[in-house]
C-alpha cells in the first residue's frame, strides 16, 4: 500500500484534473454532482486516463458502482452512502475505500470497515455545502487522531494553505481542499503553495 500524499484536493471536473495535475498533484478526489449517469462516467473515464498520466492516485466520491465498473480503485463514500454501498463488492475488487466522519458513533462505524483513511469535518467553517455540522476545530483534529490511531486522518473543510500547517500540527495526515483552490484568483499558484507547504 503506498503512502498517500500529504495534499488532498477536490474537483467537481475533468477540466481541473486536465489543469493542475501537471503541477505534481499526487492524490485527488472527483467529486462530480448534478450530471447525468452519461456525463459521470464519461468523467470517471476521463480522469482516471488523466491520473494514469500524470502518476496521481484518483478517488472516486460516491459513485461507487460506476468506479467498480470502470476498474478505478479508490473509493470515498460518506456516512448515509454506506448505508446503500455494497462494501463486500468493493473489497472483493481490491477497491480502496476512504470515509467522510463527523461524530464518534460515525467515527466508529467507519472504522468498522477498516478503511485506507477517515476525513474528519468541517474542520472550520466552509461554504461548499449546507451541513448539520458546526466547524470541528484542531482540538478535535487531535482527538480524533489518538482515537484512529495508524489510519490516515484527513482534515477537511475550510482548509486553506494558511491554515494547513495548524491541522498538520494537530494531527492530521493529509489536508484536504476545494474552493481554497477552485475559487482562488490563481488556481496554478495556489496549487504550487500547497505542494510547498505540505511536502
Amino acid at each position: 500500500m503506498e503512502k498517500l500524499d500529504r495534499f488532498y484536493p477536490i474537483f467537481d471536473s475533468t477540466e481541473w484534473l486536465e489543469r493542475l495535475l501537471p503541477l505534481g498533484i499526487k492524490l485527488t478526489q472527483l467529486r462530480i454532482k448534478d450530471r447525468s449517469e452519461a456525463e459521470v462516467r464519461a468523467e470517471i473515464i476521463k480522469g482516471k486516463a488523466l491520473c494514469d498520466k500524470y502518476g496521481c492516485t484518483l478517488i472516486i466520491n460516491d459513485y461507487w458502482q460506476m468506479a467498480i465498473e470502470e476498474e478505478c480503485d479508490f473509493i470515498h463514500l460518506g456516512q448515509e452512502d454506506l448505508d446503500d454501498a455494497d462494501i463486500k463488492a468493493i473489497r472483493a475488487k481490491g477497491i480502496r475505500l476512504g470515509l467522510s466522519t463527523h461524530d464518534n458513533d460515525e467515527l466508529e462505524r467507519a472504522l468498522s470497515f477498516d478503511p485506507e483513511y477517515l476525513a474528519l469535518g468541517p474542520v472550520y467553517p466552509t461554504i461548499l455545502k449546507k451541513m448539520k455540522w458546526t466547524e470541528q476545530g484542531l482540538d478535535r483534529v487531535t482527538e480524533w487522531k489518538k482515537l484512529v490511531g495508524d489510519v490516515p486522518l484527513v482534515a477537511i473543510g475550510g482548509m486553506s494553505v494558511e491554515r494547513a500547517q495548524g491541522a498538520y500540527d494537530a494531527g492530521a495526515n493529509i489536508v484536504s481542499a476545494v474552493t481554497d483552490i477552485t475559487l482562488n484568483s490563481d488556481p496554478e499558484a495556489r496549487i504550487k503553495q500547497w505542494l510547498d507547504i505540505s511536502r
